[in-house]
């Protein structure tokens, strides 16, 4: 089993930055591809970035590429989302999540492609 546990969020302005983190236990993740997904109010819930388990490849939405970073450290088994130039768009409950092994394909984008969740933490961006 292996349990995530995101921190981080909070309000910001718009314009602002957060860093989010994503916290595994109970098992190793280095081996694993991870993703960070969000969910707005009354919205589906929408890939943001992904990172292969060496941290070598990195994948992001259209809407956050170029404004938002992933990056791991496998050492301390925590998984980050550096997000700058936050927008009101941006306010969603952010969920981090593993996937059982390494990326090969498209499955970094879809949500039913991973194995474990964490519990999400709210970010929000005043207008």
């Amino acid at each position: 089993q292996v349990q995530l546990v995101e921190s981080g969020g909070g309000l910001v302005q718009a314009g602002g930055s957060l860093r989010l983190s994503c916290a595994a236990s109970g098992r190793t993740v280095s081996t694993y591809g991870m993703g960070w997904f969000r969910q707005a109010p009354g919205k589906e819930q929408e890939f943001v970035a992904a990172i292969s388990w060496s941290g070598s490849t990195t994948y992001y939405a259209d809407s956050v590429k170029g404004r938002f970073t992933i990056s791991r450290d496998n050492a301390k088994n925590t998984v980050y989302l550096q997000m700058n130039s936050l927008k009101p768009e941006d306010t969603a409950v952010y969920y981090c999540a593993a996937h059982r092994g390494p990326f090969y394909g498209l499955e970094y984008r879809f949500k039913g492609e991973y194995d474990y969740w964490g519990q999400g933490t709210q970010v929000t961006v005043s207008s």
